[in-house]
């Protein structure tokens, strides 16, 4: 039986990827890990532990995504994004393991009014986007059989996100701004979760970049909107500008990700947002 190892298994990915595992686990052996249990960024700890157990593939679902936070802490957002990800790559190159890799939008500087294809020109605008973007260099580097899939504002029903504060805060406040014009893609991480694990089952492997999100594109604004509407609140919404929402990192204006490339390699067809979001309300509001 293929082992397939979940490191940051208690994030938002690994926690969706936990909930799909037992439809799987006639085919894989799952081993979910933590930061506690296996630190990306020891190498020594990396190499003993790829020795004890040899996984077939290896899904890093951890990161350093405290996107303000990094400004002022970059040696630790590039000691987990970058060099905890080249440990895993020449780990994984050692025993023949596929690695999955997740990245972000956020190596895209948003100065564009097109969708971003894999090969555009990055260019992030912030530590924690460039430390993603070393992530994905050093994996490439060092393990042939990489596959980078970069997505856009994750939420789901665990952990913390975007649409948990919004649920939240609308029980709060009977009025709220919202930035509006910054444009992505807002993704399901539940979606995230089955898009690798179809990845992980096709016999027929592309290695490379990849991108894979909800679609199509939309605001902050129109996503708080959403959720407003789906979990029936009555909260009043103003649109901001990012000059009236400064924050100690810049965001990308518009990241909006071309999704071709993995529907033609993969068959994996991208899902609404509203649809995806509308099933995560519903589950946050039950």
């Amino acid at each position: 039986m293929k082992k397939i190892l979940v490191i940051g298994s208690n994030g938002q990915l690994g926690n969706c990827i936990r909930k799909i595992a037992p439809d799987f686990e006639n085919n894989y052996e799952f081993i979910f890990t933590d930061s506690l249990s296996l630190d990306i960024t020891d190498e020594d700890q990396i190499n003993d532990f790829f020795y004890d157990q040899k996984p077939d593939f290896c899904i890093n679902a951890s990161a350093y995504t405290a996107v303000d936070l990094a400004e002022k802490e970059k040696e630790k957002a590039f000691a987990v994004n970058a060099e905890g990800v080249e440990n895993l790559a020449k780990a994984c190159a050692d025993y023949k393991t596929v690695l999955i890799h997740v990245s972000t939008d956020y190596v895209f500087d948003g100065e564009t009014n097109l969708d971003y294809s894999e090969d555009d020109f990055t260019n992030p605008i912030g530590v924690y986007g460039e430390s993603k973007l070393k992530g994905e260099e050093l994996a490439l580097e060092n393990n042939p059989k990489t596959i980078i899939l970069r997505t856009s504002w994750l939420y789901s029903e665990f952990n913390k996100n975007f649409v948990k504060t919004m649920l939240n805060l609308f029980s709060q406040k009977e009025e709220l701004g919202i930035v509006g014009d910054q444009f992505g893609q807002p993704t399901n991480a539940n979606d995230l979760a089955e898009a690798i694990m179809n990845i992980v089952g096709n016999p027929n492997k592309t290695f490379g970049v990849f991108h894979f999100s909800n679609y199509p594109e939309t605001t902050w604004f129109e996503f708080a909107k959403k959720i407003a509407e789906f979990s029936k609140s009555s909260i009043k919404l103003n649109a901001l500008t990012t000059e009236q929402y400064p924050t100690p990192a810049k965001r990308p204006k518009r990241s909006t990700m071309c999704l071709d490339k993995i529907e033609k390699s993969y068959k994996i067809e991208p899902k609404h947002w509203e649809n995806s979001l509308e099933d995560c309300v519903n589950i946050l509001s039950n």
